[in-house]
């Protein structure tokens, strides 16, 4: 019986979501004084890394990994290279001393000097670690920490069981792979993070589990203050909703509760600290999150950019920054990543229009 429902929401979903067609930019709205455009049309472009001027994409359907050459800045794109074709699921990148790290399914590869070897690329040096080969929630988001260690999450093989360590959780390691261990667990399926300026502490989205309804659980925006630290899943979500199946044995006392519930459904992946002043003053310090939006929700929501505000004590705020990539009940686009440029503008990787948009404050 589930089964079928599943394949009449897939169903439902597919008839839900536009072709990948032209970007309509005139859809998206933003708070006033900010603007849009589309940088680069990349397909299925997911997770972004900046190198020097380079942007680079991962994807997930795709199976492909993007260099797309950057002018004047950042404010334009030049020549789009394809550097891998044919890989599982590459949708995590990540940049260090110049050299490009992928994430695979079940390995990282890296390709090294990366920016002088675009038109030729490397054959890559694939990293002595390895991860569970499950596909679902096998995709991943890589970074970079201030520890210089490279965080890989591995997610649940499932919406909800218990399968043991290393499932579930946020891994670290070494650049050159060795010393894997598990930094945090409790985590469903994080695909995006950031570590606070200042403070050196690791916040991520996690994506909240499936069939409990429309409004609940919500998806979640966590902090780890320090290694080691359970975030509940599959025993509790939301801080305080004990799972049905796994939760009677499980208070939610016992687990670190989310900083900010986020929406039911929505699908929050990429997130970043802003840094810069080119938003201005009030935005410096905010997180800024892509939602990819529902999939299985009676009324969609999400297919938006999120602003969680912590400057002010308690409950941090949590707004729309940019939307419009809904439309009643299609999409036509699906934020996936935010990346922070230099000079202050946010870049926007959005896999279902395929497309880079670029948003900035006008003078």
């Amino acid at each position: 019986m589930r089964k079928a429902l599943f394949a009449l929401l897939a169903v439902a979903l597919f008839a839900s979501v536009a072709c990948a067609a032209e970007p309509d930019m005139s859809r998206i709205r933003l708070p006033p004084g900010f603007a849009v455009e589309l940088l680069a049309r990349v397909p299925n472009a997911r997770q972004m890394a900046l190198g020097d001027s380079t942007l680079f994409v991962g994807t997930r359907s795709k199976g492909d990994v993007y260099a797309l050459e950057l002018k004047d800045g950042g404010k334009r794109a030049g020549r789009l290279y394809t550097l891998a074709t044919g890989l599982e699921m590459p949708s995590g990148v990540a940049v260090r001393n110049g050299a490009l790290y992928v994430a695979e399914v079940s390995h990282i590869l890296r390709f090294d000097d990366i920016e002088k070897r675009l038109a030729d690329p490397p054959e890559p040096v694939v990293l002595p670690a390895r991860f569970p080969e499950d596909e679902h929630h096998g995709w991943k988001f890589i970074a970079f920490g201030p520890d210089g260690k490279l965080y890989v999450p591995v997610g649940a093989p499932c919406n909800i069981c218990d399968a043991g360590d290393p499932y579930a959780s946020i891994l670290r390691l070494n650049p050159d792979g060795s010393d894997l261990e598990i930094f945090a667990r409790g985590i469903r399926n994080t695909v995006g993070f950031d570590w606070q300026p200042g403070t050196d502490v690791l916040w991520f989205t996690d994506n909240g589990r499936d069939w409990l309804g429309d409004e609940r659980p919500p998806d979640e925006l966590n902090r780890a203050e320090r290694p080691g630290l359970h975030f509940g899943y599959p025993y509790c979500h939301g801080g305080t909703i004990a799972d049905p199946e796994f939760g009677r044995e499980h208070p939610c006392a016992d687990y670190v509760p989310p900083v900010r519930n986020l929406g039911p459904h929505v699908a929050a992946l990429g997130m970043a600290f802003y840094r810069g002043d080119g938003f201005g003053a009030e935005y410096k310090g905010d997180i800024i999150i892509a939602e990819h939006g529902s999939w299985n929700r009676t009324a969609p929501i999400g297919y938006r950019i999120m602003r969680v505000s912590l400057k002010n004590p308690g409950v941090p705020t949590y707004e729309v920054f940019a939307e419009g990539w809904l439309s009643g009940r299609t999409a036509w686009g699906r934020p996936v990543d935010v990346l922070e440029m230099p000079d202050g503008a946010l870049l926007v990787s959005d896999d279902l229009s395929g497309a880079v948009y670029r948003i900035s404050r006008r003078p």
